[in-house]
């Protein structure tokens, strides 16, 4: 048996909180969804003036974060396992609408455990990930010295 972590939505709507604060302060109009660590949202919220696609697509950027348990750019880099010499290329096509191989997801690690996932979607790949990582650090704020939250950009569990 292993003890696990569960995000809960008090801790969602702190970093939904975090989120839209950064998306105003780098001028953004986002959609931003957290998911549990099986990829059911717990929280999702459209600013107003966001995108209409912006729900689903924040949907499949977390969705895949926390699934694969990492960031979502870094299927993309040069060398990552989806460009066309990559050894996952094609995965997006396996789960269509609900894999998001671009910028904006991020895995929700707290104690090496992914516990679920952010997708930011609405801005360009700069201010989508201000945003998801401003979540990230408003987690490690409200749980304090006693957990460890990942909150750099690049993450890969």
């Amino acid at each position: 048996m292993k003890s696990v972590l569960r995000l809960e939505l008090e801790e969602a709507k702190v970093m939904m909180e975090a989120a839209k604060q950064a998306a105003e302060e780098v001028n953004a109009l986002e959609t931003i969804c957290i998911v549990d660590d099986g990829g059911y949202v717990i929280a999702m919220e459209r600013m107003n003036g966001a995108r209409i696609t912006g729900p689903e697509i924040a949907m499949a950027k977390a969705f895949t974060a926390s699934g694969h348990k990492r960031s979502t750019h870094l299927f993309n880099q040069p060398g990552g396992p989806a460009t066309t010499t990559g050894e996952a290329f094609g995965i997006h096509v396996m789960m269509p609408g609900k894999f998001a191989i671009f910028v904006g997801g991020f895995p929700i690690v707290v104690n090496g455990e992914v516990v679920g996932g952010v997708g930011v979607s609405g801005g360009n790949g700069e201010q989508d990930t201000a945003v998801g990582t401003a979540a990230l650090k408003a987690l490690q704020t409200k749980l304090g010295s006693g957990y460890d939250v990942m909150t750099q950009a690049d993450i890969k569990k």
